[in-house]
């Protein structure tokens, strides 16, 4: 089976770290993951910045490490990326910003690489939101 994830809310989140774990055995179980996108607060769980507590799972470098194992396609939604402060390389120019909080595998991109995520998979997996 072919999944799309999409994951709306921040890194520290039980929601966000389902989400990882869901992605993990999806792939374990011999699943594809078409797309993973990161919306709302969701797009926390892409920026550099984020710091865990020793005590707790690092979402943010998980996600990292594990989109970079299995090349998969990582992106973040850029609307609200920005509303955010989480900027690549490009838009922290352009917006004139002094910090880039977004590195590699992560994407940005629109709204509709979510919308083609869902029409290519044969599931769209939503963690948190309201």
């Amino acid at each position: 089976m072919k999944f799309a994830i999409a994951v709306f809310s921040p890194a520290h989140a039980p929601s966000s770290r389902r989400a990882l774990r869901f992605a993990e055995a999806a792939l374990a179980g011999g699943h594809e993951i078409a797309r993973l996108f990161l919306y709302q607060d969701g797009v926390h769980s892409a920026s550099a910045n984020i710091v865990a507590p020793q005590d707790e799972l690092d979402v943010t470098n998980h996600w990292r490490a594990f989109i970079s194992k299995h090349q998969l396609d990582a992106v973040v939604c850029i609307a609200a990326a920005l509303r955010r402060g989480v900027l690549n390389e490009e838009e922290a120019n352009r917006y004139q910003r002094p910090a880039v909080n977004l590195p590699a595998p992560w994407e940005l991109s629109g709204l509709g690489q979510l919308h083609e995520a869902a029409q290519v998979a044969d599931r769209l997996i939503c963690f948190g939101g309201d």
